[in-house]
């Protein structure tokens, strides 16, 4: 009998990340059935795409007031509690956005998913920090950041698809809700009991401990660095191509997809480098990297040299995430769950400051003058990383 008991608990360990990883997935497909049927949803509601983009809007504030949220109630509540009601809120949306019969109705509905995706990711990261070992965490973490960015490659067309035959309701119900149903049963099943955590999950918050430690607060100001030098990728890249380029709508979104693969594959190929060298010095050249090829995708004349230089670009900036979580997960052990809660806010506000001055520079100095704007951003962020963070996990 306790052998059996044994082997089923190890069973369940063999969980762990994979319902991590899940967990980060799962929080991806409904920002993609936004971002692909945008027209649609306002078309059922009788909106322009102006107003129906107000639901990404609603998903970012609701994101960020949930993840200074979490920050406290990380202290309060076991960390698995706390995942699983994210991804159980994120149902919730699916669900309503599902039933939503007015635009109101489902400006609400999709704002719970910003609030439980500020929930579940920084506790993805700080379960990993408290639960495998030091030497194995940036590798995890890898897997993490992955599965991320794979709704945008698996996810994109399958929503797709469905929505060929039901229209955009139909993924919600067909793809989505699935999704995050098994994350809640394999979360449920495969994370470790608060009893089961090491270290000290109950620690008093300080918000004033984090603002006066230099190395944690250049980590938070450097990832809002390297988010708002992202959006030149994320968000403007397509856009570029097709205007510059005067690329089909189609071979575009062959691009999209090939740089939502190149930034899992950097997340994923960090570990090595984070052992090898160390999160700091890791994290700042991952960042410069980013920096240098964002700004020569829209520099170089040619199409081809272009989509190379951007799909680096997702490459270093998937690495860049991989290496900055480790980095960040390390600073002040005993206040994880507060720290990623508050980095997750820090990285909400760097891509929405991100987006605003990106698309003011476009307006005025045109896609070269956006791309090497949030290509030095990025050296900044490098600049910061180096001068002023500190890997604890590394002796002076």
């Amino acid at each position: 009998m306790e052998g059996s008991a044994s082997s089923s608990e190890a069973s369940l360990r063999k969980l762990f990340l994979p319902s991590l990883a899940m967990a980060s997935f799962a929080s991806g497909p409904i920002s993609v059935i936004a971002a692909l049927l945008l027209i649609d949803i306002g078309n059922t509601f009788s909106i322009s795409v102006g107003v129906a983009g107000q639901v990404n809007a609603a998903y970012s504030i609701a994101a960020l007031v949930l993840a200074l949220l979490t920050s406290l109630l990380s202290v309060r509540f076991s960390h698995k509690s706390l995942l699983l009601f994210g991804v159980l809120l994120m149902t919730v949306s699916a669900f309503g956005c599902f039933l939503a019969q007015d635009f109101v109705s489902l400006l609400v509905f999709y704002s719970l998913s910003g609030a439980g995706y500020a929930i579940t990711n920084p506790m993805t990261f700080t379960l990993v920090g408290e639960s495998i070992p030091l030497e194995k965490r940036p590798r995890a973490i890898g897997w993490i950041v992955a599965a991320g960015a794979l709704p945008y490659v698996i996810g994109a067309p399958v929503i797709a698809v469905m929505s060929g035959f039901g229209g955009w309701r139909f993924p919600l119900l067909g793809f989505v809700l699935p999704i995050l149903l098994m994350t809640l049963l394999t979360a449920f099943l495969g994370l470790p009991k608060a009893s089961e955590i090491h270290g000290d999950a109950r620690a008093h918050v300080s918000f004033k401990e984090i603002l006066m430690n230099r190395s944690a607060v250049a980590c938070l100001i450097g990832d809002a660095l390297r988010s708002a030098a992202f959006v030149a990728i994320l968000v403007y890249s397509i856009s570029f191509f097709r205007q510059r380029f005067l690329m089909p709508v189609e071979l575009a979104s062959l691009v999209l997809l090939g740089g939502a693969l190149a930034y899992a594959l950097g997340g994923l190929s960090t570990g090595w480098l984070v052992n090898r060298i160390g999160r700091k010095l890791s994290t700042a050249s991952t960042v410069l990297l980013s920096g240098i090829f964002t700004i020569a995708y829209v520099l170089v004349s040619s199409v081809s040299l272009s989509i190379l230089a951007m799909l680096f670009g997702s490459w270093f900036f998937g690495m860049a995430a991989s290496s900055a979580n480790s980095l960040t997960l390390e600073q002040i052990p005993r206040l994880r769950g507060t720290l990623m809660s508050i980095d997750t806010a820090v990285l909400n506000i760097g891509s929405a400051l991100g987006t605003m001055a990106g698309g003011l520079t476009l307006l005025y100095f045109g896609y070269e003058g956006m791309g090497s704007g949030l290509g030095t951003v990025g050296f900044a962020g490098a600049m910061v990383f180096f001068l002023l963070a500190k890997d604890p996990t590394k002796p002076i």
